[in-house]
């Protein structure tokens, strides 16, 4: 028995120069006098030097022939090749480093990690991204991305270098949003996870994927906030919980499951949400409000999913009344509201309190108090603020797994 859900699902169904040029160009003087002849010199002074003497010729003149010489070179190079099939240039090119801490050089160690993933099941397919978690080939993504190709679909990988590899579910949990696919591969370019609790508000990040199918697609931003209750869901009853990392970096459809990685190139989350402000029921885009699952979370369902299949989430063994509409999150007064023996009715909690902090975080919906909750581990120990009847109290209790 866990908090109820209680918002709807914004599913994003994952699908989602000018050239200028320069001209340089050098201008000869005009003059009766030979232009290539210094100003102050006659032609004549020129020539009627003694063949005997040792003579020195003026540095502009030595300037002058250089360049009509680099004119004339120039100028029998071009007409020699344009009537000359058979010429040949001989061109260097030059390769241009990137600072390995810089955007371009993250991108290019990164990139080869994240896949994008097609997902075909009997009522119709999604597209999404992913990342290699470790080398045998297990890859994380987002539980929307593969749940259409579950029990019954079919999934398909592409890798950075177009590579395409069938790939089967190893787990899926709903209640964050994750999922673990494998393909058949050796010495997958698994991508190093990070620390998303010391993850700080302006730090910057880059989010990888195929947002509308673009494969590779690489955007920038910093973090905007952190633990945003975020929740989506189909409206069937199935919801996603999300103690977010929100991010400014561009992310469309297409980026769910794949890396938000910082300025070392570790993995601090796992791109899964958009805000939008589209109403009219069309595809969302970005409008500068992403979120990210936390990789330290991502990282303890990910490690369930494979060793077991399956994963879990704590609870504390109260239901919610999702029709309340107050400050805070009341529970429900329903026989079943408080769950017998639960870490809840050990604490006292009989229905009808209003909880308004959790771990001194202010409550301020139903919502928020099923995140705060689910941000945690099983057998950690959180402080419950709540009000009865106008009074104020204060309980510790111990989570304990959902069943």
């Amino acid at each position: 028995m866990d908090f109820l859900d209680s918002a709807h699902r914004r599913r994003s169904n994952d699908r989602n120069q000018s050239l200028s040029k320069v001209r340089c160009m050098s201008e000869r003087p005009s003059s009766d006098t030979p232009w290539w002849i210094p100003a102050n010199t006659s032609p004549r002074s020129i020539q009627s030097r003694p063949a005997n003497k040792s003579r020195t010729v003026p540095v502009s003149v030595v300037i002058a022939i250089a360049v009509v010489a680099g004119i004339l070179g120039s100028l029998f190079t071009r007409n020699f090749l344009a009537f000359n099939g058979s010429a040949s240039i001989v061109t260097t090119r030059s390769t241009i480093e990137r600072a390995p801490d810089s955007v371009a050089g993250i991108s290019a160690r990164v990139s080869p990690s994240v896949v994008s993933i097609s997902a075909k099941g009997p009522n119709g397919a999604d597209t999404g991204s992913g990342f290699f978690i470790d080398k045998s080939g297990y890859i994380l993504t987002n539980n929307h991305v593969v749940a259409i190709a579950s029990p019954s679909g079919s999934l398909t990988v592409n890798l950075a270098n177009g590579k395409n590899f069938p790939a089967q579910i190893i787990g899926r949990d709903i209640s964050y949003d994750l999922a673990v696919i494998k393909i058949d591969i050796l010495d997958a370019p698994a991508l190093q996870f990070g620390d998303s609790d010391k993850v700080a508000v302006g730090d910057a990040v880059i989010a990888i994927g195929s947002p509308l199918g673009l494969a590779g697609t690489v955007t920038s931003g910093i973090i905007s906030a952190k633990n945003r209750a975020v929740t989506t869901g189909s409206g069937s009853g199935e919801s996603s919980f999300i103690n977010a990392l929100q991010t400014d970096a561009a992310i469309n459809p297409g980026n769910s499951g794949g890396p938000l990685v910082d300025l070392t190139g570790a993995v601090i989350g796992v791109n899964s949400a958009i805000a939008s402000t589209n109403i009219s029921g069309g595809q969302a885009g970005s409008i500068g409000l992403g979120f990210a699952i936390p990789i330290n979370q991502a990282k303890r369902t990910a490690d369930q999913l494979i060793k077991t299949g399956k994963s879990t989430y704590p609870i504390v063994g109260l239901m919610l009344d999702n029709t309340y509409t107050g400050i805070g999150a009341r529970v429900a007064t329903t026989n079943t509201s408080v769950l017998a023996g639960g870490p809840a009715a050990r604490a006292g909690f009989v229905g009808g309190e209003i909880i308004t902090s959790i771990d001194g975080k202010a409550v301020t919906s139903a919502d928020e108090a099923i995140v705060a909750i689910r941000a945690h581990n099983v057998g950690e120990r959180v402080t419950i603020k709540f009000t009865r009847n106008g009074t104020a109290h204060t309980v510790t209790v111990t989570l304990i797994a959902a069943k």
